[in-house]
């Protein structure tokens, strides 16, 4: 990666893919892995940032060799591209994709350095790739939308309309929510306190009323006349 900002991006695809798919054994993540695609010529070879294979078992690899794994080469690959990668990125790695039989590639630019909108999709079709752009594209492989958000590119579950998240970001979020939720449960506790205060106060506002209405009362009734006195 070039600059953090393009790691960062890179790690999270790597990270939130990987967690999102933990559960189905036969889909691998990999990340700037080196892809071999012609047994016995190692010049024959790409590195994509990020991409996802569905119907190979899980496992780390030193590298992905294509020959050793039945033949099956990646479905979906991302490019964190900029300038300087540009002419790679949709020159001979594009180029490769296709001949691959990469279903879907999609390149995002974080700085916006080259793509107007930052994020360009090419879906494999007949003819060959066709191109989309824009700040949210679907992918129909990986069943995730694929969302511009504040300068970085995020990936959201179709069906859930969920953000995935990396592992860590996971975790931050679930302290934040605990965190929120006890700072909630605190000001429920306090509330209820000054609930308890204001209707202890009120009972004692009330009782106090009616001990000087029953001692007002008192004093407007008419003394009785003493015994043998005459009105």
């Amino acid at each position: 990666a070039e600059t953090d900002t393009h790691r960062k991006q890179m790690v999270y695809l790597i990270e939130a893919l990987d967690d999102y798919f933990r559960d189905d054994p036969q889909v691998y993540v990999a990340g700037n892995l080196f892809l071999y695609y012609e047994e016995g010529d190692p010049g024959q070879v790409v590195a994509p940032d990020t991409f996802v294979v569905k119907g190979v078992p899980k496992g780390d690899r030193r590298t992905y060799k294509l020959w050793e794994e039945e033949g099956k080469g990646p479905q979906v690959v991302f490019e964190v591209t900029s300038r300087k990668t540009r002419k790679e990125d949709l020159g001979p790695k594009k180029g490769t994709y296709e001949m691959l039989g990469v279903r879907e590639y999609f390149l995002f630019d974080p700085l916006g350095e080259y793509l107007e909108p930052p994020l360009v999709g090419y879906r494999l079709e007949e003819g060959g790739y066709r191109r989309e752009a824009g700040e949210q594209l679907v992918s129909e492989v990986l069943g995730l939308e694929l969302r511009v958000e504040g300068g970085r590119l995020w990936l959201y579950d179709l069906e859930t309309g969920e953000k995935l998240l990396s592992p860590l970001e996971a975790q931050a979020a679930r302290r934040e929510a605990e965190a929120r939720a006890q700072q909630e449960a605190e000001a429920r506790r306090e509330a209820e306190a000054r609930a308890q205060q204001e209707a202890a106060a009120r009972r004692k506002a009330e009782e106090e009323l009616a001990r000087l209405r029953s001692e007002l009362a008192h004093l407007r009734r008419p003394s009785e006349p003493e015994s043998g006195e005459t009105l």
